[in-house]
């Protein structure tokens, strides 16, 4: 019987150590998501401060340009493996943090740590790259996916048992653990050092420019733009329609959650093999309708429909991204990679973080029966605007050299 795409991407040593390493960091990372908020809230009583505690591990996302040029210039494996050393390291720190007085600290390393993910982040698309046959960057993606969303399900509720048994700086020590054992992992790939990325006109913004000039990359990228905004829109309606729309408590939210994220793990394992059979654009419109249509449903009053809607949600919304960053990784030098994968990430995410506030104001003036669905209408039309531009995947030949990027 042939070898699937995705066994052979888990039977190649590269990809087997990164996705590894995703799920021992990924574990850690979402522990320590859940137990920042909650952290901060006890120690101050502040629910601004608590949100503050998420946005500032958000906020490095919008340098993500200048932190990929970093990256660049930096030899990529031991880049990975001291940025999870450090971070080993400095959550130690958290241990300290028992007092008011003191959450500062939490918030100085929480701002060094999404630093360090964006930074994590533009290497590591870079090393895949160069290590996994183009043809199965598809299903890399979506096995990272997988492996993200399925420590999803799992690690908040590890974090927050933690947390009520031992405090927040045992969760900090879990993630310290899972970033130390990431570093080795990191530290046993084979991986070759790129050539020195092109200096003069095109250094800083290069990034940008390779997706904003790519025919390829830009309407993938500007609709993951506008479907990341959609999602953060649809993230803030969460308690309302848990409340207003369902008549549950809030505990109920956590039901929904787990029903997405077994949406997203199993989109995780169908993205290769529908990247190879769908064009590009095809694809990513699909799971942008899919995301449309379910965040439309969650409008209506029915407990099935919104399980099965944040299914829907967990499926189609991961498309985008995939997609996306797949190309990126096969349509862009090597030598300018890790910026171009961080400008990516940044068009695409920073909406997510800006809906997330708008969001918060929209609930409170608006009916989520009525939101709802004009959040869902806005991701039917840029999947419709998708398909109606040129169709099609562009062949995945050699990419050009770093002298003509």
């Amino acid at each position: 019987m042939p070898e699937s795409a995705a066994g052979r991407v888990l039977r190649d040593r590269t990809a087997g150590l990164f996705l590894a390493a995703v799920v021992v960091s990924g574990f850690g990372s979402s522990a320590m998501s859940l137990a920042a908020g909650i952290w901060v809230k006890s120690l101050t009583g502040s629910d601004s401060l608590a949100a503050l505690a998420l946005f500032t591990v958000w906020l490095p996302v919008l340098f993500g340009p200048p932190l990929g040029a970093v990256a660049d210039r930096l030899p990529r494996k031991p880049l990975l493996v001291w940025s999870n050393v450090v971070m080993a390291l400095l959550l130690t720190t958290l241990t300290t943090v028992d007092s008011a007085g003191r959450i500062w600290i939490l918030f100085a390393v929480l701002l060094v740590y999404g630093t360090a993910h964006v930074l994590m982040d533009a290497a590591e698309s870079a090393v895949v790259a160069q290590a996994v046959d183009a043809r199965l960057l598809g299903d890399f993606n979506g096995l990272r996916m997988m492996a993200n969303e399925g420590m999803k399900l799992v690690a908040p509720l590890t974090g927050a048992a933690l947390y009520a048994r031992f405090g927040g700086g045992a969760v900090a020590l879990l993630d310290a653990a899972s970033f130390a054992l990431a570093a080795g992992l990191y530290a046993l790939l084979r991986v070759r050092r790129p050539a020195p990325a092109a200096e003069g006109g095109r250094g800083r913004h290069s990034g940008m420019r390779q997706v904003w000039g790519s025919p390829v990359l830009r309407p993938l990228v500007l609709a993951g733009s506008v479907t990341m905004l959609c999602a953060g829109l649809n993230g803030a309606t969460l308690y309302a329609v848990v409340d207003g729309v369902l008549g549950r408590s809030p505990v109920y939210a956590g039901v929904l959650s787990v029903a997405q994220g077994v949406g997203s793990v199993a989109i995780g394992l169908l993205a290769g093999p529908l990247l190879r059979r769908l064009p590009e654009r095809v694809f990513t419109a699909a799971g942008i309708a899919v995301f449309a249509l379910a965040v439309g449903a969650r409008a209506l009053p029915y407990d099935a429909v919104a399980l099965v809607a944040c299914g829907l949600i967990g499926a189609g919304l991961p498309c985008v991204l995939i997609a996306a960053m797949t190309a990126v990784q096969r349509e862009t030098p090597d030598a300018v990679l890790g910026r171009t994968a961080a400008a990516a990430g940044t068009l695409m995410m920073a909406p997510n973080a800006v809906a997330l506030a708008l969001g918060a104001g929209l609930v409170a003036l608006m009916d989520v029966r009525v939101l709802l669905p004009l959040v869902g209408a806005t991701g039917l039309l840029t999947a419709a605007w998708l398909v109606a531009g040129r169709r099609g995947k562009a062949p995945a030949g050699p990419r050009v050299s770093a002298a003509e990027a």
